[in-house]
């Protein structure tokens, strides 16, 4: 759509006749002309409650969507309103308007939330218009809602299923901003003055504990907070005295009350320069023609029945966010089992303790993400899916110990197979030279590990499908073994025959070296007698030498004596004969 013919007042875009949601096909049109980036902000709220005069002041006017003053619900379906972006060039602001919510006339709450949830998938900007405060109703009313539109999306694009991660999340889910009109409270917390946007996350902040009381209170705030990751709060004080409210589009301004004209503005401010484009995932920027596709996919879903079409509320969501609880109890659960299962085990209980660990886990997933689980029929449904996982694993575990320990065994046992065909075997002796082999190789297969329960059936398989192999190297072994023994007979005579002559041979030559060498000895035995016998003489002759030289010895000490005893006898006679002389002397 050009920019010079932006529309100068709103049109129905889908219409509500008789409780069914239908296309405008005028306003679908328009839409197909606008080929400019679009931001689409959308309001929902209760009947009564102003939503129409924010929006008439967000396409910059007093007058367009039409404002009721009276208990009659005066919007009908869902309006729209095409206007230029204030602050961004080629760029168009659609506003949507919704019909509000609880109409006493309509008595049909499906159709509520239909239109509720549509309008949180068509918006870039959603903006939930209350009463008051935030109170347990509304947040309820929001979590239910936001879990239709998740579903109502899935649904309904299903080429988007998967595509969860955080950024595609945030890229597509609105902006949240929460108007709390005629609010009377004073922003306060222990004494301290807070804003309006601390109002609202003190509203969402979750309680601690485990108990089904505590996770009843947060699971509709951690679905609000993961649903609206920008999120928002606006109060209003009341417009002006309650009588004049029913004149509020031709009230002057001074006849409003200022606090409340500074509040529209700045909601305004913020709606425009905080603008998000509606986004696809991949970042895709939604223009005119995109928008209409998205009204009837969202549409037809919904006529189709693909939301739940229950009075209850809170069985709705129980059974969502039950529904979702399982998917994320299950995805844990492969997650885990993935991460930890190497297939094949080495042993059923293997398997089985490890399917256990993440069957616990798993249920504690959904005990965390179930909500009003009554009479267990979700956490038995778990089970049931648990259980079949554990059996598909277990018939998984045993195909894949089949495979790996068949490839094993090929791997292993295919140097014997080509040693077969190349008649290494096909000898005397072979066959019990092929049975050493095989034991060697079955030994290195069961020292393999994590071969599986199937190990040994396969390897007793194997062994039987070549045990025809087996018999016929048995049977050649046995052929060549005969024929050999009479091969090896013959020769081991003539090698006998040979060994006699050797030994006669032998024995001739030992008994001539024996004949040799006792001559030998005998004439070694003769010289050494004759040497003895000269020596003896030697010795003899030496003897009498000894003993005449010891007789000569001793005559001339005899004679030696004898002359000293002459001497010794001369001497006396010599000294007595002296002594005679003196004596004679004196005589």
């Amino acid at each position: 759509m050009a920019s010079d013919s932006h529309m100068l007042a709103p049109v129905c875009l889908i219409e509500n006749t008789g409780g069914q949601l239908v296309a405008n096909q005028e306003a679908l049109e328009i839409l197909s002309a606008n080929k400019n980036p679009l931001v689409v902000v959308a309001i929902v709220g209760l009947y009564r409650t102003g939503k129409s005069y924010l929006m008439n002041k967000l396409a910059g006017k007093n007058k367009g969507f039409s404002i009721g003053s009276t208990v009659q619900s005066h919007t009908k379906g869902i309006w729209m309103w095409c206007v230029p972006h204030p602050k961004k060039p080629n760029y168009t602001l659609v506003l949507l308007d919704t019909e509000g919510l609880g109409d006493v006339e309509k008595g049909d709450k499906k159709n509520d939330t239909q239109i509720f949830a549509l309008v949180i998938l068509l918006s870039s900007i959603f903006v939930y218009n209350t009463m008051n405060k935030i109170d347990q109703r509304a947040i309820d009313l929001l979590h239910y809602v936001t879990e239709l539109s998740n579903l109502l999306r899935k649904v309904s694009t299903p080429d988007l299923e998967g595509v969860e991660d955080a950024t595609n999340l945030e890229s597509f889910c609105p902006d949240f901003v929460w108007t709390l009109r005629d609010f009377y409270l004073t922003l306060e917390v222990d004494g301290q003055l807070i804003t309006a946007d601390e109002y609202l996350e003190n509203s969402l902040r979750l309680k601690q504990g485990t108990d089904q009381n505590v996770q009843n209170f947060n699971l509709p705030r951690l679905c609000i907070k993961e649903f609206f990751p920008v999120r928002k709060c606006f109060t209003f004080d009341s417009p002006t005295h309650r009588k004049k409210l029913a004149q509020l589009e031709t009230l002057p301004n001074d006849e409003l009350e200022l606090e409340f004209l500074e509040q529209v503005a700045a909601f305004c401010s913020y709606i425009f320069n905080h603008s998000k484009t509606k986004t696809l995932p991949g970042g895709i920027k939604v223009n005119g023609p995109q928008l209409k596709s998205l009204v009837l996919t969202y549409i037809n879903a919904i006529s189709r029945g693909d939301l739940p079409c229950m009075e209850n509320s809170v069985l709705a969501l129980a059974q969502i966010k039950n529904s979702e609880a399982v998917k994320k109890a299950i995805a844990h659960y492969d997650q885990q089992m993935g991460h930890k299962v190497q297939l094949p085990t080495e042993t059923l209980q293997e398997l089985l303790d490890l399917h256990r660990e993440s069957e616990r886990e798993a249920i504690e997933v959904f005990m965390k993400n179930s909500f009003k689980d009554m009479d267990q029929k979700f956490q038995k449904e778990l089970e049931t899916r648990l259980e079949a996982k554990k059996s598909d694993l277990h018939e998984q575990n045993m195909e894949a110990s089949s495979h790996h320990c068949s490839a094993l065994l090929r791997a292993i046992f295919d140097p014997l197979e080509n040693e077969v065909m190349q008649g290494i075997y096909s000898k005397p002796g072979g066959h019990r030279l092929f049975i050493q082999k095989t034991e060697l190789l079955k030994a290195r297969y069961y020292w393999e590990p994590r071969k599986g329960m199937q190990a040994e059936k396969v390897l007793q398989e194997y062994l039987q499908s070549r045990q025809s192999t087996s018999d016929a190297i048995l049977q050649i072994d046995l052929a060549l073994t005969q024929r050999q023994k009479e091969i090896e007979e013959a020769r081991m005579k003539a090698v006998a025959a040979k060994f006699e002559a050797q030994r006669l041979e032998a024995i001739q030559r030992y008994n001539q070296q024996m004949m040799v060498q006792r001559e030998w000895l005998h004439q070694q035995r003769m010289r050494q007698i004759e040497m003895i016998k000269e020596y003896q003489l030697q010795q003899q002759q030496r003897a009498l030498e000894r003993r005449f030289q010891e007789k000569a010895e001793n005559l001339n000490k005899e004679i030696e004596a004898e002359h000293r005893s002459l001497q010794n006898d001369v001497e006396n006679l010599q000294r007595n004969a002296a002594s005679q002389d003196d004596t004679c002397i004196l005589l």
